[in-house]
């Protein structure tokens, strides 16, 4: 079964991002995102569509709050803003992203929704009905 492009290595939008350098281990070798978010329990591609939907400055923020997670680091603050921010010109922009909005962000993106669109669409839904009921008379259903 292959992979989908996202989780595929030689596919994936995410590649720049997820093999950057974030520093340097005790030991001297390169720790790259993949291997932070992995050692988080994170999922670095799931992490990495997240962090692509949001603004450039709220995703400079979550990252560098997720670098500051990792264990055994001695980064100042400003250390890990500057290090997320060199990190996060590196998403794609506008991945989508797996997860399915709550109902509660439904139920607010539609209250904040103009009322001339509310009623276009519902016309459009009454049109699509009686469509729908004038095709099951005229085939019988």
């Amino acid at each position: 079964m292959a992979l989908r492009s996202e989780y595929s290595l030689g596919n994936s939008n995410f590649n720049d991002f997820l093999f950057a350098f974030v520093g340097e281990e005790k030991n001297g070798a390169d720790l790259t995102v993949l291997s932070a978010l992995s050692r988080l329990d994170l999922d670095p591609w799931a992490e990495a569509a997240r962090l692509s939907g949001l603004s450039k400055e709220a995703a400079t923020k979550a990252l560098a709050t997720t670098i500051h997670t990792l264990p055994d680091r001695d980064w100042s603050a400003s250390d890990m803003q500057s290090i997320a921010a060199s990190l996060v010109i590196l998403l794609p922009k506008h991945v989508l992203s797996t997860t399915k909005p709550s109902p509660e962000k439904i139920a607010r993106d539609i209250k904040q929704m103009p009322e001339g669109k509310k009623k276009l669409i519902l016309i459009a839904v009454g049109i699509g009905l009686v469509v729908v009921l004038f095709l099951v008379r005229l085939f019988g259903g």
